[in-house]
């Protein structure tokens, strides 16, 4: 490697790397609002996350799958 920047960034990791992350950070706005919204939905996400995955309902899909078995199974 020589050091030298490329003429023109061939490679998917160097368009990545040449792009002017700053300049669009601070002026577009659909940037901004987009880290503003993850920001703002990251809670309700982690919520519902706790909701799904708790026990009890883990154990009421478990038995709702096994009696959809037994009625697949059931001629």
């Amino acid at each position: 490697m020589s050091g030298r920047m490329m003429k023109y960034p061939y490679t998917l990791t160097a368009k990545i790397a040449m792009f002017p992350w700053k300049h669009h950070m601070g002026k577009s706005w659909i940037y901004k609002y987009y880290v503003i919204g993850v920001v703002a939905t990251l809670p309700v996400y982690a919520w519902l996350n706790d909701k799904i995955n708790s026990p009890g309902n883990i154990k009421k899909y478990e038995d709702q799958m096994a009696k959809e078995a037994a009625l697949l199974h059931e001629h």
